[in-house]
């Protein structure tokens, strides 16, 4: 069973609506490593999400991800890899960082790290409140000008910071990675619950809109966490905390015939704006059950329960 293709932004890319996240790696040896990279691509995964954060030093994930797979320029060709930039950190603290220099210069490490000439994707990991959009845009053109990026987005942005950047930018952002899972999904929920006087739901989070902004800018989503009940408090199957929300999950699982983490995906993959989910697991039996959750036809009630049994309010 290969996953469903979805069209990445405006590029001329389809992908997988279902992407492998790297952000857990460093730590598995090259066959492991292979083999989740092996399980994914049997489902027809071949999107891989990486970050110079993610591992036990700069670019460790990266690095563990080149040395096992030892890819030639052909093997490369069969995957879209994409790559963050713009987290720092220093002496225990995080910071951001979206200056020229260090957008070019974390792209030209990552490309030398996976052993690659180009990315296929550039995201800007988190919004930088110094932001100069102008500096984005030389670093942008640079990049594409030299052929080391081919597509530009971003992660955790809201539409106003889009709006910033799009002012100087000329590439179009093709993506924004965010937090998104059903009991997670305040992106979602809040339209629902629009203009409900004393209802915490809705109030937005992100600036307004951002699944509407997304849609109408041909903006790809990628939910990452799909499975953490809220910012990395846990997960919600199997939790005794949404004792309501896995019976929904099971019974649903049931009748489809497939593992409850496949209902999880499919509640992300049913929505009608074309979402990737970005798996982080770094067992392969979790991609394949996860993979399987890429195209359930999801029925509207069924979708809008599952929105319930989160609790979520559903007026």
């Amino acid at each position: 069973m290969h996953v469903k293709r979805v069209p990445l932004g405006t590029t001329d890319l389809t992908v997988p609506n279902v992407a492998l996240g790297l952000m857990r790696i460093a730590d598995l040896d090259d066959d492991a490593i292979r083999a989740l990279v092996r399980t994914a691509r049997d489902a027809g995964i071949d999107f891989m999400d990486h970050a110079d954060i993610y591992g036990n030093e700069l670019h460790g994930s990266e690095r563990r991800f080149a040395e096992a797979l030892a890819l030639t320029p052909s093997q490369r060709e069969e995957y879209t890899i994409q790559s963050k930039a713009g987290i720092r950190r220093e002496n225990g603290v995080a910071w951001f960082d979206f200056s020229y220099d260090h957008i070019v210069g974390t792209v030209e490490a990552a490309l030398e790290t996976l052993r690659t000439d180009y990315l296929d994707v550039l995201l800007l990991h988190r919004p930088d409140a110094l932001v100069e959009p102008d500096e984005v845009a030389r670093a942008f053109d640079h990049l594409e000008e030299s052929g080391k990026v081919r597509h530009f987005g971003v992660s955790n942005h809201t539409p106003g910071q889009i709006e910033l950047l799009r002012r100087s930018v000329r590439q179009p952002i093709v993506a924004n990675q965010v937090q998104l899972s059903i009991t997670h999904a305040p992106i979602i929920a809040q339209g629902l619950a629009a203009n409900m006087q004393g209802v915490e739901q809705s109030h937005t989070l992100d600036g307004g809109g951002l699944v509407d902004y997304c849609r109408l800018h041909d903006i790809t989503l990628q939910a990452w966490s799909p499975f953490q009940a809220g910012f990395f408090t846990g997960v919600f199957l199997g939790s005794p905390e949404y004792p309501e929300l896995n019976a929904v999950i099971d019974r649903l699982a049931a009748k489809y015939d497939v593992p409850p983490i496949a209902i999880a995906v499919a509640w992300i993959t049913r929505h009608p704006a074309g979402i990737q989910v970005v798996l982080g697991t770094t067992k392969s039996e979790r991609v394949a059950d996860a993979a399987l959750g890429s195209n359930i036809p999801l029925t509207r009630s069924e979708w809008y329960e599952l929105v319930a049994a989160a609790g979520y309010r559903v007026p």
